[in-house]
């Protein structure tokens, strides 16, 4: 019987969460982020302080799920890690549909290459737009410019070189956008393996479906990737970038092979 009160009230708390998220989402489009816009006439300091106000944000969500008893999330080691990183490229695997929101909620100085969709979301548009985060469908060779320039201004880029949520059990596919930018911006990457068990919140399920008992979601920042061998022992940066996506997908898979083997 208490199993059954306590699975009822997850399915309940994580409707509630997502609810919240969009109305929150919704809330700063409409009153907050005007605001910003109306006393910081400067857009880079508007900018700042957009993505500083979703940070804090975010951060408040995952505090506000993990109290509804949806995840227990440990996530103060790569806190520490990661609270004073600047100017890096930070590439993560992509297990659940919290994990942009979770990996930002650690990261002060946070930019992000999102997909299309989300400039038409309607809880989420205007949030990435104030945010000015960079949008990945546009020109290579724009997208390349405007993730150097942000670079330069001292943010750190969050990448999901998959491109989409991990299938479970299945092998991770990798995409060449997080490659191709390290290498032409000539930045080192900085790797941060997801973990979350049991699997919750993926592609294939629906936000109902949830698990049998509460998931354990946790972050792990591994020793950062030097591009430079690559793009110097490769002949052209296409090459490169390959080679660099290979190395990336052998760092996921030994990693994500090491928490299994712990959990067992």
């Amino acid at each position: 019987m208490l199993y059954r009160l306590n699975y009822i009230w997850r399915v309940f708390a994580t409707g509630l969460s997502f609810t919240t998220f969009g109305l929150g989402g919704l809330f700063l489009s409409i009153f907050v982020f005007p605001l910003i816009k109306l006393f910081n006439p400067d857009p880079l300091v508007r900018k700042r302080k957009a993505r500083f106000l979703i940070h804090r944000c975010w951060r408040f969500f995952i505090s506000f799920m993990q109290s509804l008893g949806i995840f227990t999330f440990h996530l103060e080691a790569a806190r520490q890690q990661l609270k004073d990183v600047e100017g890096k490229v930070i590439i993560a695997n992509h297990p659940t549909l919290i994990d942009v929101v979770a990996l930002i909620s650690l990261i002060p100085k946070a930019d992000c290459v999102v997909k299309q969709g989300l400039w038409n979301n309607f809880f989420l548009k205007r949030v990435v737009r104030v945010a000015d985060f960079i949008n990945n469908d546009q020109d290579v060779n724009k997208l390349i410019q405007n993730c150097k320039k942000s670079l330069e201004e001292g943010y750190n880029l969050v990448i999901f070189p998959e491109g989409t949520r991990t299938v479970p059990d299945q092998p991770i596919k990798l995409q060449r956008g997080a490659a191709n930018i390290a290498v032409r911006c000539q930045q080192n990457l900085l790797p941060v393996i997801i973990d979350c068990n049991p699997t919750t919140l993926t592609k294939q399920e629906k936000w109902y479906q949830i698990p049998s008992r509460r998931a354990q979601f946790s972050m792990r920042v591994v020793e950062e990737i030097d591009v430079s061998p690559f793009i110097h022992n490769e002949k052209n940066e296409s090459i490169a970038a390959r080679r660099l996506t290979e190395h990336i997908k052998k760092v996921f898979t030994e990693e994500l092979t090491h928490n299994e083997t712990n959990r067992k």
